[in-house]
């Protein structure tokens, strides 16, 4: 045991020093931005801290967008984990929205059982979506990363049509006011903080992360979907039916991105509105990126996550600065995380130890 923890010790280190390093660079580059609108950095820091814990409703707000992100990341997880580029994550959230708008407002059910009608089927409407990359990819090998890319923009363009259509609206409406009808108050749910905008979603979203931790490290199929993911073939000769598990794999992930919009249309929306999502696909994958692939890790960075976005709308309310820094900020970090240093490191030590030897073999000619 102690050899094990001896050995995990430096990719611990190291994990720690790419964190450290990242926060620094992305601090020093903020302070920069910032700096050159003419602001003053510690009081847009002061802002975003105020934004995101500075009281009830700042707590409440950083916990509404940390619910989403941790959601989505949790979706990414199980497909990235498992070697599978799903990046269709925001489109399959998007079919799971529209339906569960439209079950929330055409059902009467009781409140609890309405919810949980609500939700599943969100979940399986981004599941059937998740199906058609899937499909394209176990029997006609195309690229995933392709497949689902391009079909968030037909999620998107779709779902808006739906929308037309069944609300009856023509052409003349403006696209601000493409929305379903209001959703039935017994599929919402209720509010985790009394007024704010943090909802009971987030025990989904703790209930999922929690889940799919437990699933990967003490189950079969756990197992079974990391050798998918490490190493098709091998998985192959090591009795795994690869092709039924890379299918699960897609149908799992894109059920819990339904999930997502299935708990934004019965938490803070309340009824599907066209291009509702900003990004919050995107903000899955890159909490991933930076959780390396961690679900209980997720659920810190979400919430990292969920404060800077809290706090970032609350410096464009109380300063001259434009939020879209923190957005500059987030991508940065994500790009910073991702540095391999041990690379970098062996890159490094293998030019010296070159150079070592090639001014040994010059002194040994003369």
């Amino acid at each position: 045991m102690k050899s094990r923890n001896r050995k995990n010790f430096p990719d611990i280190a190291l994990n720690a020093a790419r964190y450290v390093f990242a926060f620094i660079m992305v601090a020093l580059v903020g302070a920069l931005l910032i700096k050159s609108q003419g602001n003053d950095p510690l009081e847009a820091l002061r802002a975003i801290a105020d934004g995101a814990f500075g009281s009830r409703r700042a707590i409440g707000t950083t916990i509404r967008w940390m619910t989403p992100t941790l959601i989505t990341s949790i979706s990414a997880v199980i497909a990235f984990r498992s070697g599978i580029w799903n990046v269709g994550i925001e489109g399959q959230m998007y079919m799971g929205a529209f339906m569960s708008a439209v079950v929330g407002y055409e059902l009467c059910l009781p409140r609890g059982l309405h919810i949980v009608v609500c939700i599943l089927v969100a979940g399986l409407s981004g599941m059937l979506f998740a199906l058609i990359p899937a499909l394209l990819k176990s029997y006609l090998n195309v690229n995933e990363l392709i497949s689902t890319l391009m079909l968030n923009y037909a999620a998107t363009f779709l779902t808006e049509y739906m929308t037309f259509k069944y609300m009856g609206f023509d052409s003349s409406v403006l696209a601000d006011a493409v929305a379903t009808n209001e959703m039935q108050e017994t599929a919402r749910l209720a509010k985790l903080i009394p007024k704010t905008s943090a909802t009971t979603a987030i025990i989904i979203a703790l209930a999922l992360a929690i889940g799919v931790y437990l699933f990967y490290r003490y189950t079969v199929k756990g197992y079974e979907f990391k050798m998918v993911g490490e190493n098709l073939r091998f998985s192959k000769y090591g009795g795994v039916n690869s092709r039924r598990t890379f299918m699960t794999i897609f149908l799992v992930s894109g059920f819990i991105a339904g999930i997502c919009g299935g708990t934004e249309m019965c938490g803070n929306f309340g009824k599907f509105r066209t291009a509702f999502a900003t990004n919050l696909g995107w903000d899955g994958v890159m909490v991933t990126s930076i959780a390396q692939n961690n679900p209980l890790v997720c659920v810190l960075v979400s919430y990292i996550w969920g404060a800077l976005k809290a706090g970032s709308l609350h410096l464009e309310r109380v300063t001259s600065n434009n939020r879209l820094i923190v957005n500059i900020v987030q991508a940065l970090f994500v790009l910073m995380v991702s540095v391999d240093f041990k690379s970098l490191y062996a890159t490094f030590q293998n030019h010296r130890q070159y150079k070592k030897l090639r001014r040994q073999g010059g002194s040994e000619t003369e």
